[in-house]
């Protein structure tokens, strides 16, 4: 390509059609998958193609950038930038098991990086951000986590508010606070898997609570509380992992009003609250002294922000609390607690939350039309509970799905107890769940999602049936 022809992918800038560079990025994708740039094909000069854009330099830099990111372009030193040979994947495996946040389009995570760790290491001394700290969250870190937790609750004092590495941790933290050996957790039949490894752990003991459309029912639970004396009550109300099930406001009071009754303290484990669309007010609102409250960015924002946001209205329980977090993990990293807190002043993790927001009802409309009349999700959040064919049993479609270059999560690993959903009334284990995020390009996931559907759609093979 010489450098005085105008190249024929040359995008028309529009705009209100997103950031620029993204703009110029999709350009070039839509020109190799149309075969206008061919593998080889030389592209003009970074400052070249700027000026015949007419935008900055850096706007044409990041473009590169992306475009070097999906794989489309490879630069070879003075020679200058080429499109890269297509890369050949040998048994690709479409992961949609792993629940995370996915990629968003319209916002730059790499720029959001780059930018946050930069103001934190302007603003912060790197010493500091390498050395031990005190347990629970510096105030600059409280204080993000009640900006954090405002829309839930509104204004909260900056001492309610403590700061741990991630929900998991903070979950063995109140089982080792407000529990002894052997004591009974309540819980739901289906619930995160983390609850029922800290439990067993720690040597506490899950019985579950039956359920209905709506969640936990609260005429079983009154019923578990005077036969079991339970400690504590484990729930994720919004979205609920992994049933999609989010909890309406009149089951939530109905809860919180049993749990005051009989001296119940409740887990709110509710990391995607700010994902959903119009939750009800969380638990805690209806009963704030019986609820430990917990909000982790792992699974709202990215994996690696270990971050979580705890709300303990006792004092003394809150360093009950801290006392067992401590006794594990001392502290968060600072690094990324400084991070966290960089982004929520800042305003880039509501935007990032606003981006996987977008992104996730974009990839439950695609889910919706794939899977038809299998499709059982509120059209929010980051998966999907699929009840499977009479003609499935999970591990038959788990196995099929491997053969097919597909992951998934069948219902007994949720299951915290053996044959847990097991009464009607209770999510059958003859389902799966779908991540909606895991896999971050669109396109591989639309094609994971119809693999998935054409199996559904197929009778097993045989057991023993000989392949050749």
């Amino acid at each position: 390509m010489q450098d005085k022809d105008p190249p024929l992918w040359l995008p028309h800038l529009a705009p209100h059609s997103g950031p620029r560079f993204l703009q110029i990025a999709d350009a070039l994708h839509t020109a190799v998958a149309d075969g206008l740039l061919k593998p080889g094909d030389r592209l003009p000069p970074q400052r070249l193609l700027a000026a015949r854009l007419r935008v900055d330099l850096t706007t044409v830099t990041r473009a590169y950038d992306e475009a070097r990111r999906r794989n489309l372009l490879e630069g070879r030193g003075a020679r200058g930038t080429y499109v890269a040979a297509p890369k050949v994947e040998l048994n690709p495996v479409l992961d949609l098991s792993m629940n995370t946040p996915p990629p968003t389009g319209d916002v730059d995570f790499d720029d959001l990086m780059k930018q946050g760790l930069s103001q934190v290491l302007m603003r912060a001394n790197a010493q500091l951000l390498m050395t031990y700290h005190l347990g629970g969250g510096s105030d600059a870190d409280r204080t993000a986590g009640t900006q954090w937790l405002e829309p839930m609750f509104g204004p909260l004092e900056t001492q309610q508010v403590v700061v741990c590495p991630g929900a998991q941790a903070a979950i063995a933290a109140v089982i080792l606070a407000l529990t002894a050996p052997g004591d009974v957790i309540l819980a739901e039949p289906m619930s995160y898997p983390g609850l029922r490894t800290a439990a067993t752990q720690l040597g506490r003991r899950i019985v579950t609570v039956g359920t209905d459309e709506h969640g936990m029912r609260p005429e079983i639970l009154e019923q578990a509380c005077h036969r079991h004396q339970p400690r504590l009550l484990y729930l994720n109300p919004t979205l609920q992992n992994p049933t999609a099930v989010t909890m309406p406001e009149h089951r939530r009071k109905e809860l919180a009003n049993i749990a005051r009754c009989c001296n119940l303290r409740i887990i709110e484990d509710d990391p995607y609250w700010l994902l959903a669309d119009a939750p009800p007010s969380p638990i805690g609102t209806w009963a704030p002294e019986q609820v430990v409250y917990i909000c982790t960015l792992s699974k709202s924002l990215t994996p690696g922000l270990r971050v979580a946001f705890v709300l303990i209205h006792d004092a003394q329980e809150r360093e009950r609390f801290l006392v067992a977090l401590r006794s594990f993990a001392l502290m968060v990293a600072p690094l990324a607690a400084a991070l966290a807190t960089q982004w929520i002043f800042d305003g880039s993790a509501k935007r990032l939350m606003e981006g996987i927001r977008q992104e996730a009802r974009l990839r439950h409309t695609m889910a919706r039309g794939i899977l038809a009349g299998r499709y059982s999700g509120a059209g929010d959040g980051l998966h999907v509970w699929l009840e499977l064919p009479g003609y499935w049993t999970p591990t038959q479609l788990v196995h099929a799905a491997e053969t097919a270059g597909i992951v998934v999560t069948p219902a007994e690993a949720f299951a915290m107890e053996a044959g847990a959903g097991g009464e009607s009334l209770n999510p059958s284990l003859s389902s799966i769940r779908i991540s909606l995020g895991s896999i971050p390009d669109r396109s591989r996931l639309q094609a994971a999602l119809q693999r998935l559907s054409d199996l559904l759609a197929q009778r097993p093979e045989p057991f023993g049936k000989a392949v050749v």
